[in-house]
Formats: structure tokens, sequence, C-alpha cells
């Protein structure tokens, strides 16, 4: 009796340079003399809380271009 074939799926590989950009998100919002300041202000806001938010912006931002540099195209 003959033993159907089994493909096994390509091996990964995570080792893109692309990849390296995800330090910065990880990395910018520990470097807290960035942001360790009250002024300026936006809409009333301390600039400690609104530059958290932009940080937010950064992650978004590098891990989608990060994505779309290492995913395979069709």
């Amino acid at each position: 009796m003959a033993e159907p074939e089994t493909t096994s799926p390509a091996p990964r590989s995570d080792r893109s340079p692309w990849n390296w950009l995800l330090v910065v998100p990880i990395v910018v919002p520990l470097i807290t003399p960035l942001f360790n300041f009250d002024s300026p202000r936006l809409w009333g806001f301390p600039a400690f809380y609104w530059i958290q938010f932009a940080f937010i912006l950064l992650g978004v931002v590098t891990t989608s271009v990060v994505y779309r540099m290492t995913t395979k195209r069709r």
C-alpha cells in the first residue's frame, strides 16, 4: 500500500533586515528625556501625554511598513 505524499511547508525565514525596524517603537519610548517635559501643550494636554499618543502612531506605522516589506507578493 502506497503512503500518500505529504508536503511540508516551506521553512520560515524571519531573517529580513526590515525586522530591525521594529526595534524603533520599542526603544524610543524608553528614552524618557525625549518627552519628560510639560510644554508645549497641545489642546491643553502636556507634552508628556500627547507624545505618548505619537508613539502609538509610530508603532503602527513601523509595524505596517515591516509587514508590507516582508510579505511575499503574489
